[in-house]
């Protein structure tokens, strides 16, 4: 079997009305709306109508390769076009980014990736993407692989941990102002800071902390080619 949905042939079309991006589509709705935890196969027959049961099973035969397809999918929305100005670093900023606000709007596709992620069409675009970028900028050899590896890790921690932090938030059936001031003693820290590292919109939340992290890495890097 391989282990991956992406490693065998996709079944052959039958009559039924019900494509593969059409359970892709409808899986991914269900879980914004259910989360992770919540989702199966059974939910999803259930979403479909009767009739469309059976094509779900022929076409998406597991858990597993269904959540292979939705996490793949949430990348296609990373794909934007390069800016027209700006150096490779900027270029590198407009597609990571991107990559980051995929998966903070669907944030139970993060906790994807470990088990997953990787293998996808999307994925795999969004990584040429990037390598083209700093190839053209003269990363070459180990150097380029390094660097590539360097940015996307950092992409893939930052939005686990933003959704591990979420997930503690939403078990607890708070907001954010209210789960921060409940948690702060029992943490240690104080209350106002921790809401302001959990707020999006915030100047130390998870976004700005991202940019200014991805800054960061860039900034460090270098082209070059190591020996």
């Amino acid at each position: 079997m391989l282990g991956s949905v992406w490693l065998r042939d996709e079944p052959e079309p039958t009559r039924a009305r019900l494509s593969r991006d059409d359970i892709v589509r409808t899986a991914i709705r269900v879980l914004d709306r259910e989360g992770l935890d919540r989702f199966s196969m059974r939910m999803m027959a259930a979403e479909l109508d009767a009739a469309a049961t059976s094509a779900l099973y022929w076409r998406i035969a597991t858990k597993d390769d269904l959540l292979e397809l939705v996490v793949d999918e949430i990348f296609a929305d990373a794909l934007v076009p390069p800016p027209e100005r700006g150096d490779w670093r900027d270029h590198v900023t407009v597609v990571v980014q991107a990559a980051y606000d995929a998966l903070c709007e669907h944030s139970w596709a993060a906790r994807l990736l470990a088990s997953h992620g990787a293998l996808g069409p999307n994925y795999n675009a969004l990584i040429d993407r990037v390598e083209s970028v700093l190839d053209a900028a003269g990363f070459k050899g180990t150097h380029l692989d390094s660097a590539v590896s360097a940015i996307f890790h950092y992409l893939v921690g930052s939005a686990v941990t933003d959704s591990a932090w979420l997930s503690v938030v939403r078990r607890s059936g708070m907001d954010e102002s209210r789960w921060a001031t409940e948690s702060a003693g029992r943490m240690g820290v104080d209350a106002t800071h921790l809401a302001a590292y959990l707020n999006r919109k915030s100047r130390s939340g998870p976004e700005a902390r991202f940019a200014s992290g991805l800054r960061v890495i860039l900034i460090g890097l270098r082209p070059r080619q190591l020996s």
